[in-house]
């Protein structure tokens, strides 16, 4: 095991690890990323209750998704100036991004951890938008609340004190963001093969709960998101994962891998699990199912 402290942590970060991090008093922010999709005011609602003492909450539709664009007259919803893609949670601009992060306090020099309470489906997302904005040095809490609460570490409740306006720089982005356009173009093309994350039956298209349509892009690989926790909470060992999507893969090339689920969130974690198994850079499809299937002329396979 490797206890030597890297310059920064950019996949994941133990309890310990980043216990030791509080203490040193480096630049650090913690963020909360707790959600619901059923029921969207209640992630706030459990950071309130609890939460790692000093954690920002960042809300999935309000911080980590743009605002929704209005349909047009041919009933498709135009992607608004404010958003990157479309789908159900469309990605805000880098710019718009930026602007909340400077808004929050957040700042180029900090290390960024991230975690919620739900296996790193929601904080995987500003995982991948803190790296797409340039920043390296942002890590998921492996284990989540759950294994820092456990470790008997310290909490809050209630609102945190504010921070004072910070001026976050955009750098070079790290992650690659794929196009409803460029995924069509793509379709059926040895360069690309893409990994659905959402759970089996609905990648089958046999339940369909939040789009209109059922079914998955043809072609698509399915790993449901969850597969890369162990029975601990924690992410899987990295030989492991990368024998999982290596068996998953069945000999396509790493690098054509393009990740998407329903509307790009719990995608991340598959991302970030093919990086812990020592993969290059993959991917994202942010606009993912729901910005797929929104145009009746694209094609959609069931089973």
């Amino acid at each position: 095991m490797n206890h030597s402290t890297p310059e920064h942590y950019n996949t994941l970060i133990s309890v310990e690890q980043l216990a030791g991090l509080k203490a040193s008093g480096k630049p650090l922010m913690v963020f909360d990323c707790s959600f619901d999709l059923m029921n969207p005011p209640a992630g706030r609602e459990q950071y309130l209750q609890v939460h790692i003492s000093g954690a920002v909450f960042a809300d999935l539709d309000k911080d980590l998704s743009a605002p929704h664009g209005t349909p047009g007259e041919d009933g498709q919803v135009a992607t608004s100036v404010q958003s990157a893609s479309g789908g159900r949670h469309p990605l805000p601009t880098r710019e718009r991004f930026s602007a909340w992060l400077s808004s929050i306090g957040f700042a180029n020099d900090m290390q960024a951890v991230v975690y919620d309470r739900n296996a790193a489906n929601y904080c995987g997302r500003l995982w991948w938008m803190l790296r797409w904005a340039g920043h390296d040095a942002v890590a998921v809490l492996d284990g989540g609340l759950q294994a820092w609460q456990a470790a008997g570490q310290a909490l809050s409740s209630g609102e945190e004190p504010g921070h004072f306006q910070s001026n976050f720089e955009l750098g070079q982005p790290l992650e690659t963001l794929k196009t409803v356009a460029q995924v069509e173009a793509d379709l059926g093309q040895a360069t690309q093969t893409l990994i659905d994350a959402r759970a089996p039956a609905r990648y089958r298209g046999e339940v369909e709960p939040l789009d209109p349509v059922a079914g998955h892009i043809p072609g698509a690989l399915n790993r449901p998101f969850g597969s890369n926790i162990a029975a601990d909470g924690r992410f899987k060992p990295a030989a492991l994962l990368k024998a999982e999507f290596d068996q998953l893969l069945a000999g396509r090339d790493p690098a054509s891998v393009v990740h998407q689920c329903g509307s790009g969130v719990s995608a991340t974690p598959n991302v970030l699990a093919m990086r812990i198994a020592g993969f290059a850079p993959t991917a994202l499809f942010a606009g993912s199912w729901s910005e797929w299937c929104s145009r009746p002329s694209r094609p959609a396979e069931k089973g």
